[in-house]
């Protein structure tokens, strides 16, 4: 629980302007794996990056890290409705996804990195920064968790208070 509220704290600390934005509250609406959202996906990817650096000591630029997991697929459409334009989404999303985070927000070199490159090896230039293998990596991971319904992911889901607002709203 402890790493997961420093997890939390740091999420805010470098990505509450993207929490807070209107396209990635939207986001809630679009599910992403099995009944996790697009936005549920995003934070607990973020959450699970900063678990895999701090586990494997990896020095890692903090705010770089959270931001690109954020924004890894901010796509910002459901991808699970028929429509020409999601054709071929696994191979294109991620493309989409960092035109659409560059035009919102002010990325570095390592965020836009990270949001094209997460989906390698479908797409097939390899991620070029520590951060960016993370972010692939942590997705892998959440992807499967959240698709299997593991516990992990049901763990980490229920214990961001991040995650459990967005329930309260409701």
């Amino acid at each position: 629980m402890k790493k997961l509220a420093a997890c939390e704290a740091m999420i805010l600390r470098y990505g509450a302007d993207i929490l807070e934005s209107s396209n990635m509250q939207m986001e809630k609406m679009f599910m992403q794996h099995g009944d996790v959202s697009v936005f549920e996906h995003s934070v607990i990817v973020a959450c699970v990056c900063l678990l895999i650096a701090g586990y494997l000591h990896i020095r890692v630029n903090h705010r770089a890290l959270v931001r690109g997991a954020l924004l890894h697929d901010y796509f910002l459409y459901d991808w699970h409705v028929p429509d020409k334009s999601h054709r071929l989404h696994g191979l294109f999303h991620a493309q989409k996804a960092c035109e659409n985070a560059s035009r919102d927000f002010e990325l570095g070199e390592i965020e836009k990195d990270a949001i094209r490159k997460h989906m390698f090896p479908m797409n097939l230039r390899p991620p070029k920064y520590r951060e960016s293998v993370i972010v692939c990596l942590a997705d892998k991971i959440c992807a499967t968790g959240e698709t299997l319904r593991m516990p992990y992911c049901r763990n980490v889901k229920e214990n961001l208070g991040i995650l459990r607002e967005k329930d309260e709203a409701l």
